[in-house]
């Protein structure tokens, strides 16, 4: 059994004329235990809402989203956050770092969604990713590197079957982007986590050995989004 199984997912919002705008439309997808695969996603290809849709931030209209085997797509949204908060990591573009608390502190209050904080797990983790001298800094104190390596540190916190990565690598400079891209893959086998990564950058889907264009899963992608 796939780790990931979606088959006719659809999402659509209302448009401007009081129509309705087809955003996703992915008749199949699947994505195996420990599997790592890159998505070619340029603007318009629908790609942070079809992740938004698989960490149950967003429901969809219609369609089924299974993941290890749970249904995801009819639950209620405290259900899927439940979900979210023990199976599912995400590295989101900006990190959502939460301003007023320290690197440790950001790890541990993303345990606390889950089975519960782990102050040892969470200092592991962030040596791990190279902050062991940074887990009382504050988000400001840090570069805009090492706030992403809070940002994995957190992802990985739950230990998580499935990590989402939304264009990880956006901020970052060209050293830093290829470092950390590495940390990521790394980190996701070390925990044993799938990882589903959306980018539109090539030297990052270029160290992917399974790259699939998100704007051909997409039907929706030829329809011009906003």
């Amino acid at each position: 059994m796939p780790l990931l199984e979606i088959s006719n997912l659809k999402k659509s919002y209302a448009a401007p004329d009081g129509g309705t705008h087809v955003v996703v439309d992915v008749p199949d997808f699947k994505l195996e235990a420990q599997a790592q695969v890159a998505l070619s996603g340029e603007s318009g290809s629908g790609k942070t809402t079809f992740l938004n849709l698989i960490a149950g931030i967003l429901a969809p209209d219609t369609g089924s989203i299974k993941l290890n085997g749970q249904e995801l797509a009819g639950l209620r949204e405290s259900a899927r956050d439940r979900v979210r908060a023990t199976t599912i990591g995400y590295i989101f573009q900006t990190f959502n770092l939460l301003q007023g608390y320290t690197a440790l502190e950001n790890v541990l209050l993303g345990m606390s969604f889950g089975p519960g904080a782990d102050r040892e797990f969470a200092k592991t983790l962030l040596k791990r990713v190279g902050l062991e001298a940074k887990l009382n800094h504050l988000p400001r104190q840090l570069s805009t590197g090492q706030q992403q390596r809070v940002a994995v540190a957190r992802a990985l916190a739950n230990r998580p079957k499935l990590v989402l990565a939304d264009e990880p690598t956006g901020n970052l400079d060209h050293a830093n982007a290829g470092e950390s891209l590495k940390l990521i893959r790394e980190a996701c086998r070390e925990n044993g986590a799938a990882l589903l990564l959306v980018s539109h950058d090539r030297e990052v889907l270029g160290q992917f050995e399974s790259v699939q264009k998100l704007g051909k899963l997409n039907r929706a992608a030829a329809q011009p989004l906003s």
